[in-house]
């Protein structure tokens, strides 16, 4: 017998939008069909409600241990989890101690967990532990790379990150600094090695004119950070991309001059992929005013024109998927006092909405269902390989989310999850509102409310 089953008008499907009925058993979508089939099991109908696998966000700043202030695994994924997000992957940075290190990776997970230290997982292959302290959705865990840190890749990879993160410029954190491409070659073998991806923050600055004197104008912060220094970033990444044959994975481009040479370099077979963010195609420059510092994100939100392209990218699969890059701070870091563009931590919270956001915008243009599915759930599965997520298809877990894409709302302060509740997204009025969560067959979140927490696991990635 099945543990439960959900039918709904609307399934997405890889087969695509149809009347189906998912069957659950011991977590894993056991089947799914066209009939509800005979038997005595929990059956949950969600009418013309749209059911679909729950969202991958592979690009999370949570910063805890040691800047729980900022973020926290408890807040970020009560956040998740209300927004429909069932698994995410945590970005190296912004916690200290960084996950640079082994100890560090062990300190990271004792955070998450409540236990003393992480284990090993014995079994080759993905698998998962349950975790017994602050995690309400998944989690999995990038490591990452700076200069002289190539010794702890191997030992990294047996700990079980799903893959290297690396800045090619300031990354606003000193002890997570940025790497020179001596220090890329010098690792990018040995990711490779594993079959694993290196994700990278693509700017290399390079002096700029003076902007002039207005720390409060978002023009003056734009010009600070050229395209030019995205694209000279992308060019050096695919060439070593190239020459190494590694995973590289260009994270939140922003800059529409760099789609061209990404087209070029996905036609020649490279292992390349290339995410954006909700932000960089909801918003544009034109829309943000001087002292709006929740806006501030590095690399920045650009023209209008840019992200008309951006979205032309994103259609044609140029760019892969969309991921939120949730990156909070403290009111006194984002400068919200002030509006000083210049000292603003770079940062857009908005876990919580990464479906709405996206949802709306691509209304706009055109997009429909199918195409928020694979942007959000399947294509952002396959950067850390979580072979049973982002689908529904018999064997995927039953990760689930339910949504009404019909359904408008307004972003107000008293419904975000987020430690802070600063973002651009605020008295926005969003489409798309989550009615269910569903977490290993079980609902954890239904009409705002949390049915049950805790049930989040560590991912853990695996050498064959």
């Amino acid at each position: 017998m099945f543990d439960a089953a959900i039918v709904s008008n609307r399934t997405i499907t890889p087969d695509g939008i149809k009347r189906a009925v998912v069957l659950i058993k011991d977590g894993i979508i056991a089947s799914v069909e066209d009939e509800l089939p005979e038997g005595n099991f929990p059956l949950t109908d969600v009418g013309d409600h749209v059911l679909m696998a729950g969202i991958v966000d592979p690009h999370v700043h949570i910063n805890e241990p040691g800047r729980t202030d900022w973020e926290g695994f408890d807040t970020a994924t009560k956040a998740a989890l209300a927004g429909g997000i069932t698994s995410l992957v945590e970005m190296p940075l912004n916690a200290s101690p960084v996950t640079t290190t082994v100890r560090a990776f062990d300190e990271k997970i004792a955070a998450a967990t409540g236990r003393g230290q992480s284990e090993t997982p014995e079994k080759s292959g993905q698998a998962v532990r349950p975790a017994y302290g602050k995690l309400h959705t998944n989690c999995g865990f990038w490591g990452g790379i700076i200069p002289g840190n190539a010794n702890e890749i191997q030992a990294l990879v047996k700990k079980g990150v799903l893959g290297f993160k690396a800045f090619l410029t300031h990354s606003g954190i000193d002890e997570f600094p940025n790497v020179k491409e001596d220090d890329l070659r010098k690792a990018m073998p040995l990711i490779a090695q594993y079959g694993l991806p290196l994700l990278v923050h693509c700017e290399l600055d390079s002096p700029v004119p003076a902007a002039g004197g207005d720390e409060r104008s978002y023009e003056n912060y734009l010009s600070s950070r050229p395209r030019q220094w995205e694209d000279d970033a992308i060019s050096l990444m695919i060439r070593l991309c190239e020459e190494f044959n590694c995973k590289t994975h260009i994270v939140h481009l922003s800059s529409a001059s760099s789609i061209a040479a990404i087209a070029r370099a996905k036609q020649k077979g490279l292992p390349l992929t290339v995410e954006t963010g909700q932000h960089y195609l909801y918003f544009t420059a034109a829309e943000i005013g001087d002292g709006r510092t929740e806006y501030k994100c590095a690399p920045p939100i650009r023209e209008k024109e840019n992200n008309q392209q951006l979205w032309q990218a994103l259609k044609e699969g140029i760019i892969d998927f969309v991921a939120t890059d949730h990156s909070p701070a403290p009111p006194e870091m984002k400068e919200m006092a002030s509006g000083n563009f210049m000292k603003a931590w770079g940062g857009i919270a908005s876990l919580q909405f990464a479906l709405p956001v996206l949802w709306t915008a691509a209304k706009r243009h055109g997009s429909g269902l199918q195409d928020i599915a694979r942007w959000l759930c399947e294509k952002p599965a396959l950067l850390p390989q979580l072979t049973t997520k982002g689908k529904i298809a018999r064997g995927y877990a039953a990760d689930l989310v339910v949504w009404d894409p019909e359904q408008p709302f307004t972003v107000t302060e008293d419904i975000i999850q987020h430690k802070h509740k600063i973002t651009p997204y605020l008295k926005e009025e969003l489409y798309g509102v989550v009615q269910q969560t569903w977490l290993a067959g079980e609902k954890v979140v239904e009409n705002g409310q949390f049915l049950q927490l805790n049930k989040g696991k560590i991912i853990y990635g695996r050498k064959e």
